[in-house]
């Protein structure tokens, strides 16, 4: 996405922002609609496996962020400010699950279904092949990756929302591609 395009997108949120304030119920839809898939993309590439965990970590993302909205400055466009929020409710919910000594396990019928047979075995290649790739990857590194990669951040956006420095987001995602380039390699 260009710089322009970008700007554009976050003049279009502090409108959405400033129409819910004032009371415009549909504002806070198109809100939802312009982020939830970028914030499930980041919830699945950071271990998030089933698809209701997902779905039930945007909500409670969006919950949590316009129950603060009056905190939103706007130092950082609303996409980052919700994966900020997002990843802080990662957090708790590992640090929780630690607590239990629980964890989540992908089952068989989370997966994708009406593929052929073919399909079926390339695409469990290529999650098991990203499932081992991930798993090499610090908590931090994969998040980076993930913002960086499947989302587009800047590095700047990067160490907005994953609460680090500008030059450790780049230290980590340098990281996170060689053990990536280590994995293709082998």
């Amino acid at each position: 996405m260009t710089d322009a395009a970008r700007g554009r997108d976050d003049n279009r949120d502090f409108e959405l922002i400033a129409q819910w304030k004032g009371g415009d119920e549909r504002a806070a839809t198109e809100l939802v609609e312009r982020h939830a898939t970028a914030l499930a993309r980041f919830a699945a590439s950071v271990g998030v496996q089933s698809g209701g965990d997902v779905d039930e970590l945007v909500q409670d993302t969006f919950v949590r962020a316009f129950g603060s909205l009056d905190g939103f400055r706007g130092d950082s466009s609303f996409r980052t400010w919700l994966f900020t929020i997002q990843r802080r409710l990662l957090v708790d919910r590992r640090r929780s699950e630690r607590r239990r000594k629980g964890g989540l396990e992908l089952k068989d019928d989370d997966a994708a279904t009406e593929f052929d047979a073919l399909d079926a075995l390339v695409a469990g290649e290529t999650a098991q092949r990203l499932q081992q790739m991930m798993a090499r990857l610090s908590p931090t590194q994969r998040e980076v990756f993930a913002l960086r990669v499947g989302e587009g951040l800047s590095y700047k956006e990067i160490a907005v929302a994953a609460g680090t420095t500008e030059g450790a987001a780049r230290v980590h995602y340098h990281n996170a591609m060689r053990v990536v380039k280590e994995l293709l390699d082998e």
